[in-house]
């Protein structure tokens, strides 16, 4: 049970990566591409699979912190949505989008790493 926690735990940080490595790539024009979507979609998976984990390796967790990191997951995922749609249709991606997805993302990352 514990190394299928590591593979979400690996997957979960590709998804972080897909989303803030591709935001970082277009900061000259921002924009929302598809695989910042998908991203988005694996983070909360992931993520939703590993607070499932949790009880069942006796793990301690801090449900606060989780259910943030959730919440803000859940933006990004609903932002990247909404680019996504754009992307696709030709129209142009609001920079507020564009940023706000890969923002809220490096958010997730930073509130993973340094909230103890």
């Amino acid at each position: 049970m514990n190394i299928v926690y590591q593979i979400l735990v690996f997957l979960h940080i590709v998804g972080a990566a897909m989303i803030v490595g591709l935001w970082i790539g277009q900061m000259k024009k921002p924009t929302v591409h598809p695989r910042q979507f998908d991203g988005a979609m694996l983070q909360l998976l992931t993520g939703i699979a590993m607070m499932g984990l949790i009880p069942a390796l006796n793990m301690d967790a801090d449900y606060f912190k989780l259910g943030i990191k959730f919440a803000v997951g859940l933006a990004v995922g609903v932002l990247a949505f909404i680019g996504r749609r754009q992307y696709k249709k030709g129209e142009d991606v609001s920079k507020g989008i564009a940023h706000g997805v890969g923002g809220l993302a490096l958010l997730n990352v930073a509130i993973a790493t340094l909230w103890q």
